[in-house]
């Protein structure tokens, strides 16, 4: 639930359209990934876009909402994948250092082929116009390309980093108080048992 909240807070960049805003809500699904594992973490990602969709609604028939769940999957898994296969500090950091890499390149190639176009069509603006509300911002874009190149690209690459960041300083923190918690569970089940 709290990624849902923290989706609906959006922060605009200054070297995209206003159409490109970070939330922090991948951060509360990358823990959970790291605690239960990659199904727990496509799960998350699920119901943070469905609590996202009960508190604020879609502003683009759902395709905006779709791309932010298989964008967010393409983060979470790769870092839960590789953190799960040895749990410690600098798989945690692998992991999330290769969902970023992965997040960038999956993002920008959706970005490229689907998303641009498909709010080109939703929206019944043309291509070049959205294309050139990059160009307001940055005047090297000047194509689809250049618009992910100079947009998405940086986009994805910082809110990996922040995600990255702030996942690596609460988990550490956390951790030990879920641990602590599923200690408590299995002895008051190794009680009920005996």
């Amino acid at each position: 639930c709290l990624a849902g909240v923290l989706m609906v807070l959006e922060i605009p960049l200054f070297f995209a359209p206003v159409f490109y805003k970070i939330d922090l809500s991948e951060i509360p699904v990358l823990i959970c990934t790291f605690y239960l594992g990659p199904v727990a973490g496509v799960t998350c990602e699920f119901i943070k876009v469905l609590v996202k969709l009960l508190l604020k609604g879609t502003t683009t028939a759902f395709v905006g909402d779709f791309a932010n769940f298989a964008i967010g999957c393409s983060f979470v898994l790769p870092a839960s994948m590789i953190y799960h296969a040895k749990k410690s500090r600098k798989s945690a950091l692998i992991g999330m250092l290769a969902g970023t890499l992965v997040m960038t390149v999956f993002g920008s190639l959706f970005n490229a082929v689907y998303l641009l176009p498909k709010f080109s069509e939703l929206y019944g603006i043309p291509l070049d116009a959205i294309v050139a509300m990059g160009t307001d911002v940055n005047g090297a874009i000047n194509r689809v390309s250049t618009l992910v190149l100079f947009a998405v690209v940086p986009f994805n690459l910082l809110k990996g980093a922040i995600d990255c960041v702030l996942t690596f300083l609460l988990y550490k923190r956390i951790s030990p108080i879920l641990h602590k918690e599923d200690a408590k569970r299995a002895a008051h089940r190794a009680e009920g048992k005996s």
